[in-house]
């Protein structure tokens, strides 16, 4: 159901050229109508209000059960950094959070891991965009594993696609919570983006070419 603060999100999206319509190919080849790409926000005020986003979803799902969050290079640092900033302003929860370097540093502390250093037995949710195939995900368990015995009970994402993973009839996100146990929070979904552009009058050949899409990829 299309809420007023889910418009409000998609609104948002599309003021910073987050959230674009056309022609696109996802990371998993396929070509779509729309594209998410939150690689887009460039303020201080686009990332305090995206932050604040973010942070009502970790405080609605997780509340403060939580040791640490986890932003994936690259896009999710600025998202986990953003959520961390937002939860201690608007919530009073100061949380720590850290992220992964693609390459180790081989000087200095060393290592891959930047920021908080996680312990044996610590929740940590982890901090994306969006989620398509999986991909980022099955890479990222690896190193939060690879780090120390955590537990990842829950993934914050701005948009759920709602596509098919690898198995029939099933989302990807449907498989990440199988096989890896965690509850993926997306503040809106493909269909509340198809049903603002259908409430906005949006341009009926996008509509069809998304329905089409939709129809073909998506688990709904």
């Amino acid at each position: 159901m299309l809420t007023e603060k889910k418009k409000e999100f998609i609104e948002f999206m599309m003021s910073a050229n987050v959230l674009r319509f056309g022609n696109f190919v996802t990371k998993s080849g396929r070509h779509t109508q729309y594209f998410v790409n939150t690689g887009n926000y460039q303020t201080g005020a686009q990332l305090a209000r995206l932050g604040s986003y973010y942070a009502a979803q970790v405080k609605e799902a997780a509340g403060e059960d939580f040791q640490a969050m986890f932003g994936p290079a690259y896009k999710g640092i600025p998202l986990a950094s953003a959520c961390s900033i937002a939860l201690y302003r608007d919530f009073g929860m100061d949380k720590p959070y850290f992220f992964n370097r693609k390459e180790a540093k081989d000087h200095g502390e060393g290592g891959s891991i930047v920021g908080y250093q996680p312990q044996d037995g610590d929740k940590v949710i982890i901090i994306e965009d969006v989620i398509t195939a999986g991909t980022a995900v099955r890479e990222t368990m690896p190193i939060l594993k690879g780090c120390a015995q955590v537990q990842v009970p829950h993934m914050f994402i701005s948009v759920d696609r709602c596509e098919v993973g690898k198995t029939p009839g099933k989302t990807a996100i449907m498989e990440v919570e199988e096989e890896f146990g965690i509850q993926v929070h997306p503040i809106v979904t493909v269909v509340d983006i198809h049903e603002y552009l259908k409430a906005s009058g949006a341009d009926p050949e996008l509509l069809k070419a998304m329905e089409g899409y939709m129809e073909q990829y998506c688990v709904l």
